[in-house]
């Protein structure tokens, strides 16, 4: 991220990179400078500032007389001007002030020689020995970019032990540094990174400020991305038990017009719960953005894969894991970290969506890890939300609920597992003579399972996450679908699973839906749960296309989704464009 022009010779310039305020002393006393290094001589000036500044002049209006078109303001009578942003900067170079003298020269930050604009003649500074320098937080690098002939090189000028710079003028017209963030927005950082600018006065080796200005930076977060963005890849694990639902996998992704990533089973040791070990997402500068994966501390068979396979030149990794292993529970997987699309809840708007998080909500000790939790919540621009995901046997949110893109309304829909909808749809069928119907037909379960005797179970706990969810993300009844699920709780961990394949934990590619075939009841030789989905989803422009993940997954406690992972276009909107005015303000 270039910081953009400091200081030029024969003007004073800032660039603006956030929302401030700039106070400038002009006043000489006893021939010396006082806040300014002004040439000697200089008896006026003027000031000018691009659109996006307000530049205002403070003084005495009985010893100062406003002065009128093409005329000067006075250097020696106690004039100020107040330079202020009303945004942050969006290039460099897009907000500047310039201060210039009048007749003789023109003031200056520091030393240098330069042409009068007036009248041709040139001056030099007489206080060289006046420099200028720059302070640093930590948590930064700062580096002096010059051009040579084999292109621009960098050299690191603060940072690490360093946290102050002479810098050296030489004549230049203008000096760009450039600056690098070293780490994400946390519990114990806000974020902000500061730079003090003062222009010292070196004499006797004593340096005595003469001016100073402090500017603030934020550090930019890492931004998840929702099922309604645009596909760009897809992840899946390969194993010796797999190969057909890989070969599935591969034609979905085919027509989504994805790529296709395969970690074989050298580097996955086995483990096929891609999902779970982490989740894509990026950052984001004015001049560049690049997409980022967030390791979760699970670690189990994939532990290395990000690591050592998607971080890269232009892909970051970023990872959070607590001192003691023994805090990491179920909860810490990543299949039970999703995010919304946009919302507006209240009248306060998330354009990037609103993280959502799985914990025991009614168990009150039972939670994501804090340190992940506490990353989360530093990145500010989606903010959290706690669901009740517990009650579930392996606990994650992508067990019950789902965002598909829609055309019309808030531009997605909701999927919730609806236990009631399932048993509503099977009674429906009894009525209609299909009461005998099995479960599971073409599975080495077949025959297993009648609708009749099929019991409702644990319709609370949804229930409890739709009123949060719409509570939290300012949904409707008519913003959320209800999809055929039945859970049971037989495991002996003592949650609930899946009876069939839970249809909600799908694999979202633009309209294409990768759904877990569910093995339903068949009447007039249709899959009566694949029928329902059908009619629900496909009037919204989708493609429900099933996968058989029935003994390659179903059976050991996941699906789809868990067993693939995506990464996908970033948001059109800029993230520092999201934030509330006050928010905007304090950056």
């Amino acid at each position: 991220m270039a910081l953009g022009t400091l200081v030029s010779q024969g003007s004073a310039l800032w660039s603006f990179l956030k929302p401030h305020t700039i106070y400038c002393n002009v006043q000489r006393k006893d021939n010396s400078v006082y806040f300014r290094s002004v040439p000697v001589g200089a008896d006026s000036f003027d000031v000018r500032g691009t659109s996006l500044l307000d530049v205002t002049i403070i003084y005495d209006p009985n010893t100062v007389k406003n002065p009128q078109a093409y005329t000067k303001w006075p250097l020696n009578k106690g004039v100020k001007v107040v330079i202020s942003s009303s945004r942050s900067s969006r290039d460099v170079n897009d907000s500047k002030v310039s201060a210039a003298q009048a007749i003789r020269s023109k003031s200056c930050m520091g030393g240098g020689v330069r042409t009068d604009l007036q009248t041709g003649r040139r001056w030099v500074n007489q206080t060289p020995k006046n420099c200028i320098v720059l302070h640093w937080s930590t948590r930064w690098h700062h580096f002096d970019g010059k051009s040579s002939v084999s292109g621009w090189t960098y050299k690191q000028v603060l940072g690490g032990e360093k946290l102050s710079y002479k810098v050296e003028r030489n004549h230049q017209d203008e000096i760009s540094f450039y600056v690098e963030g070293l780490q994400f927005p946390d519990a114990d950082f806000d974020g902000l990174v500061y730079i003090k600018l003062s222009l010292e006065n070196s004499k006797d080796n004593v340096s005595a400020v003469l001016f100073s200005e402090k500017l603030a930076f934020r550090i930019a977060p890492w931004i998840m991305t929702p099922n309604t963005l645009k596909p760009l890849e897809v992840y899946v694990c390969s194993l010796p038990d797999n190969q057909d639902f890989l070969k599935q996998i591969k034609a979905l992704v085919n027509i989504a017009y994805c790529n296709l990533h395969i970690c074989k089973e050298v580097t996955n040791r086995g483990d096929r719960w891609i999902q779970d070990e982490m989740e894509f997402g990026y950052t984001e500068a004015p001049h560049k953005r690049f997409p980022v994966v967030f390791d979760s501390p699970r670690n189990r068979g994939l532990k290395d894969f990000p690591f050592k396979q998607i971080l890269g030149p232009d892909f970051g990794y970023v990872t959070k894991e607590p001192d003691n292993q023994h805090e990491i529970n179920t909860l810490d997987s990543f299949g039970n970290l999703e995010v919304s699309p946009p919302v507006s809840v209240k009248g306060k708007e998330y354009p990037l969506g609103r993280i959502l998080i799985g914990s025991g909500l009614t168990e009150s000790n039972v939670r994501m890890n804090k340190i992940v939790q506490a990353f989360l919540a530093a990145q500010k621009v989606q903010e959290p939300v706690e669901l009740y995901s517990y009650w579930l046997t392996v606990g994650h949110i992508d067990e019950f609920m789902s965002f598909v893109p829609a055309p019309d309304r808030k531009g997605f829909r909701l999927l919730l597992a609806s236990p009631r909808e399932c048993i509503e749809l099977f009674k429906e069928k009894q009525k209609q003579g299909c009461g005998k119907a099995t479960m599971f037909g073409g599975t080495w379960e077949e025959g297993s399972f009648s609708i009749g005797a099929v019991r409702l179970a644990v319709t609370e706990c949804v229930d409890m996450n739709r009123k949060i969810l719409k509570k939290e993300l300012g949904l409707t009844e008519d913003d959320i679908i209800d999809v055929p699920m039945l859970y049971h709780k037989e495991h002996p961990k003592g949650g609930a699973d899946s009876y069939f394949p839970n249809m909600v934990n799908m694999l979202v590619l633009g309209k294409y839906l990768g759904i877990p075939k569910p093995f339903g009841p068949l009447v007039n030789g249709r899959c009566c749960l694949e029928e329902k989905v059908q009619n629900l989803l496909e009037p919204l422009g989708l493609k429900c296309i099933f996968i058989d993940d029935f003994e390659s997954y179903h059976l050991l406690l996941g699906e789809v989704h868990c067993g693939t992972n995506t990464l996908r276009k970033p948001f059109t909107k800029k993230w520092w464009e999201c934030q509330n005015p006050a928010e905007r303000t304090r950056s």
